[in-house]
């Protein structure tokens, strides 16, 4: 390690040490998420299964609750339920990542594990640079950069980032979020055989193509995944206009369903489906464990208005990743469900058989599922500790979640349409929810700031429903 490499780490490790006590004794720190051990952290990166080991590196500003020259942190664990917290992966000091160790993918090749990011920098005269670099570990622990192995091709803007690896029929294949001379969003794609030398292969997909209109001035965190033989592009687009229910976030997460022509680089494609119907869900990454599961983390949280006025941030730390969860593809959509290890938290079980009007006290971080036995019209709630609630109209067939803003103290609302409710799997944390709807048809994510020594849910309607309520014990 280079002594000015090893002199900014030092710096990151006194800013967490010098707040360890006002960030741990904050009553909205989270019990069973991973976070930032002080500042802000945001995108999930290099997402794998390295020698049995999980890991996960996120996208870290150590030194203040906002966003600037980003660090790649890194967590680990046997069963994604225990971690702990390993030292830091990336820090940008490089010429070529001076501004940030962007987002990125990891891969194994040859018992390695291999770091794909994008090197950001940021000139004085207001310029910017990107470079798709590489960084090498024989442990999973200690990485060599390796610099820039793609530099930016002709036709985009320097917003070109977000590399994620794969191979594919013997050879590696690397797909980039990207904005166009045009300002128009593209996700691109390259190829390998060695991993360090790319070749351009082109768009696959983009506003303005395959029957897409204008559809974002920029693609972030592009991520080309298979399940039940069908290719699902995940992606988050920037600059969609709110359509209705749709799109109601300052920024999107999404999948294409289609089918790649890796030889004709052409990828057809349907239309766009939201992967969270919630306020806090951004920046998604997936990996394949050993087991073959496919499993995604998100941000659990988004870049807006609102985001300074978190009542974290006094507590020196900002935003968490979601719990994992497995992805299935059925019915043309991609379900969500938290991964079974989730069940280890469990503890102190509780049921309820014909539930109707009823509530719960001393709930802070749980886990709940209702399972609807029958259905009245008419409105059936569930109120989160008097500062968010979950609404379902029998009627208009409308599920919405409802919390009130940090910036404003107004309640704010998103909603979404299904044709019955038959189950819901709420996971509970201090100050984050993760709803669940019907086996993971739609989730709502989404973090919130209750009154502390209000822990009280409520469930309200002409209803009946079994429940199942676990305390979730924290790492």
């Amino acid at each position: 390690m280079a002594e000015r490499e090893g002199l900014l780490i030092d710096q990151a490790y006194e800013e967490v040490k010098k707040y360890k006590d006002i960030v741990q004794q904050d009553p909205y720190r989270l019990s069973y998420h991973l976070m930032p051990p002080v500042g802000l952290l945001n995108d999930p990166n290099g997402l794998i299964q390295y020698k049995g080991v999980y890991h996960v590196f996120y996208q870290w500003n150590p030194f203040e609750t906002a966003h600037g020259a980003k660090f790649w942190g890194h967590y680990s664990s046997m069963d994604m339920v225990h971690w702990k917290e390993d030292p830091i992966a990336l820090a940008p000091i490089e010429w070529y990542e001076i501004s940030g160790c962007y987002s990125g993918s990891a891969l194994e090749s040859d018992g390695k594990l291999y770091l794909f990011y994008t090197g950001n920098v940021k000139l004085e005269d207001g310029i910017r640079e990107t470079y798709q670099c590489l960084a090498v570990s024989s442990d999973g622990i200690h990485f060599e950069k390796k610099g820039p192995i793609l530099r930016l091709p002709e036709g985009y803007t320097a917003h070109f980032r977000d590399p994620k690896v794969w191979k594919k029929n013997g050879r590696w294949y690397m797909i980039i979020g990207a904005q166009t001379l045009s300002e128009k969003g593209a996700a691109v794609l390259f190829t390998s055989n060695d991993l360090y030398h790319w070749d351009e292969l082109g768009p696959i997909a983009g506003s303005g193509m395959n029957g897409l209109e204008n559809f974002g001035y920029m693609w972030e965190c592009p991520d080309l995944i298979q399940l039940n033989g069908k290719d699902i592009l995940l992606v988050s687009p920037q600059g969609l206009e709110a359509e209705g229910y749709l799109y109601n976030n300052l920024f999107q997460s999404g999948y294409f369903i289609g089918k790649l022509d890796y030889e004709a680089v052409q990828f057809q494609h349907g239309s766009f489906t939201e992967l969270d119907r919630g306020f806090d869900f951004y920046a998604p990454q997936t990996f394949t464990d050993e087991s073959g599961r496919t499993i995604l983390y998100g941000w659990m949280g988004i870049t807006d208005e609102s985001e300074p006025y978190q009542p974290t941030i006094r507590n020196k730390w900002l935003h968490a990743l979601t719990i994992p969860r497995e992805l299935e593809f059925r019915n043309d959509t991609v379900f969500q469900k938290p991964v079974e290890e989730l069940k280890k938290l469990r503890t102190d079980e509780l049921s309820m058989e014909n539930g109707n009007h009823t509530s719960l006290d001393g709930v802070c971080t749980a886990e709940l599922i209702l399972d609807f036995v029958q259905f009245g019209e008419g409105i059936f709630e569930v109120n989160f500790r008097h500062e968010a609630y979950l609404r379902y109209d029998s009627l208009k067939k409308e599920i919405s979640l409802h919390r009130r803003n940090v910036k404003d103290e107004q309640m704010e609302k998103r909603v979404c349409c299904i044709d019955s409710l038959s189950k819901l799997h709420i996971f509970m944390d201090h100050s984050s929810l993760e709803i669940f709807i019907n086996d993971g048809q739609e989730v709502f994510t989404a973090r919130y700031f209750p009154t502390p020594n209000v822990k009280t849910i409520s469930f309200n309607g002409n209803v009946v429903f079994t429940l199942k309520k676990w305390n979730l014990e924290s790492d």
